[in-house]
């Protein structure tokens, strides 16, 4: 009720008497009267003195005017947020990944086709990626592997072979693929747990019955590179991470299966967000666009 009543006293006071407010705001001259009366009775304060035809403030009313000109200045500066929100020309869409590569993809065309929203990402393994979404940390969550659950919604985006990456001086450097077998022995440097993409590599180990020499586990991509080309071993890689580099060969598996994959999942309450359906949008006609 207060609110109505200040919004009848903020009328009358800028438009100079209960007249003018009644044309401005279209509201009769006694709803105006009677809140007004009603705002100053409840406080026990006069808000405005009659002078002739008009009404002119009091002290009390001037210093109310300039507390009410900056709350309904706010609530009109509040809708027009809601307003540019809904039509999605500002905002704020946090994302979570465990990759750079598909999740940069992504945002480049949701900025072109949404310049006005603001793009947060923060990259981590898959379980925190996940927990992040769970929480609400995160709008989007873009994931290698995601198990069945009911509070979710996936859509799949990509699928890329796992290759091994060696120095150029390695002997598995000279050939243009090689066979899972030629992994025995070979001191592989391995991703941390957790990983998916170790886990598809360790799978295919396992089922072709390779045991590799792990000599070590580091839980970076960078780190893992470095290391390589410091000759500490070799290690693999979803070829579309791969970033080339002089002293590095990468070499596809010929003879096993390995795959990573891309996943962009969301909550399922949260499926009708327009900004979160906006994204999902772009992401099924970029997946589309670079299938042709």
């Amino acid at each position: 009720m207060r609110y109505t009543q200040l919004r009848s006293f903020h009328a009358v006071a800028t438009a100079g008497g209960f007249n003018a407010a009644s044309d401005a705001v279209h509201i009769t001259q006694p709803t105006l009267t009677a809140q007004v009366g009603a705002l100053e009775e409840e406080y026990g304060v006069d808000l405005f003195i009659k002078r002739g035809r008009r009404r002119e403030l009091t002290d009390t009313g001037r210093q109310l005017l300039a507390i009410t000109s900056r709350l309904f200045a706010e609530e009109e500066e509040a809708v027009a947020f809601l307003e540019q929100s809904r039509e999605l020309k500002t905002g704020r869409l946090s994302i979570g990944a465990v990759g750079p590569y598909h999740v940069t993809e992504m945002l480049a065309a949701f900025n072109r086709a949404y310049p006005g929203i603001e793009l947060a990402v923060k990259l981590g393994n898959s379980h925190d990626v996940l927990a992040d979404l769970l929480d609400y940390k995160s709008d989007i969550a873009v994931l290698a592997h995601i198990d069945e659950d009911d509070r979710l919604l996936t859509v799949p985006y990509r699928r890329h072979p796992v290759g091994v990456f060696v120095r150029t001086d390695h002997p598995l450097a000279k050939r243009k693929n090689i066979k899972i077998a030629s992994l025995e022995g070979e001191p592989l440097i391995i991703r941390e747990t957790g990983s998916t993409t170790r886990r598809a590599f360790e799978q295919a180990l396992t089922k072709a019955k390779i045991r590799p020499r792990i000599v070590m586990e580091i839980g970076s991509r960078e780190a893992i590179r470095e290391a390589v080309i410091r000759g500490l071993g070799i290690s693999y890689v979803s070829e579309a991470e791969f970033v080339p580099d002089p002293s590095l060969r990468l070499i596809p598996i010929g003879d096993a299966e390995i795959f990573t994959y891309a996943h962009v999942v969301i909550l399922q309450k949260r499926e009708t967000s327009r900004i979160i359906r906006a994204f999902l949008e772009v992401v099924r006609k970029t997946k589309l666009s670079n299938a042709k």
